[in-house]
């Protein structure tokens, strides 16, 4: 694989078309914020998954997408690329609960009773015990808590209807809880 782009002709001596080429603007708008849009991209994912192969994967599609999305969305800006990330680590979230659904065949979820839990965490240990949340649980709470967005934000991008978001964010903290208790009581 490469590090530069094929070569093309151009009697300035550059690989990209020369300025004015048309749709090839927004390529240029891109390349232009790549070395600094890369590292927030990538930190975006990576705090949220991880993983760093998967946050390299997703960062990957993540400009796969912005390339082909050139020229037929807003301005190219590291905010619209980390929009296409969050999309990105969504489309990866629900991938990976369809494959724990197929392998749980069987097993149901569980309703459980949402009351408040207002103590202060210990951030490693919460990040720890996100990450070994199932993928609609992780999902959900990290859209909600970790990026602030509202539950009618977090409904339109897990695909949800209001009222099956708002169970799956009460499922997700009792499940949270309950983890993060019992890594308190192997702490002590």
């Amino acid at each position: 694989m490469s590090e530069h782009p094929p070569s093309r002709p151009d009697p300035s001596g550059s690989p990209w078309p020369p300025a004015g080429a048309g749709d090839r603007e927004p390529g240029r708008a891109l390349l232009a914020i790549y070395d600094h849009a890369l590292p927030q991209v990538y930190g975006y994912l990576l705090a949220r998954c991880g993983s760093r192969a998967v946050a390299e994967d997703l960062t990957s599609e993540t400009f796969l997408a912005a390339v082909a999305a050139l020229g037929r969305g807003p301005a190219v800006t590291t905010a619209w690329l980390v929009g296409i990330a969050r999309h990105k680590l969504v489309d990866h979230w629900r991938r990976q609960a369809r494959e724990d659904a197929r392998l749980r065949l069987v097993a149901g979820d569980v309703a459980v009773d949402d009351d408040p839990w207002d103590a202060r965490l210990d951030a490693l240990r919460a990040r720890q015990v996100l990450a070994g949340l199932g993928p609609s649980h992780r999902a959900a709470l990290t859209l909600r808590y970790l990026d602030g967005l509202g539950v009618a934000e977090v409904a339109g991008h897990l695909d949800r209807t209001l009222h099956a978001t708002e169970a799956l964010l009460v499922r997700a903290r009792a499940a949270f809880r309950r983890a993060y208790e019992r890594e308190e009581g192997c702490g002590d």
